[in-house]
């Protein structure tokens, strides 16, 4: 029997895990799966991952779930901050303003 090993996920030097040849994190795969995407349709957006690729990193994901959960709730949390420390947006603020935005 021949075993072949295809690497399609690695670490970046900040440890973050990426689709092998792209700068696509597994994360931003399953956040697309969390949205409703299916694997074909994440291909369909982004055609230069390969369904092969979008499936490896969902099974990376699964594989080390705990720890990219901690990730991507990390990731939620320091956008609710910055949108937080943002402030209202002055065009959102001017389109309530002329009743065009809720």
């Amino acid at each position: 029997m021949t075993t072949v090993s295809i690497d399609y996920i690695v670490l970046d030097d900040k440890g973050q895990a990426r689709v092998a040849g792209s700068r696509s994190k597994v994360t931003q795969i399953v956040w697309d799966t969390r949205n409703g995407l299916t694997p074909e349709q994440i291909h369909e957006a982004y055609p230069h991952l390969s369904v092969a690729q979008i499936h490896a990193a969902l099974s990376y994901y699964h594989d080390h779930k705990p720890q990219l959960d901690a990730e991507m709730e990390a990731e939620t949390e320091y956008v609710a901050a910055m949108r937080a420390g943002a402030g209202p947006s002055p065009l959102a603020t001017r389109l309530r303003a002329e009743g065009k935005l809720k």
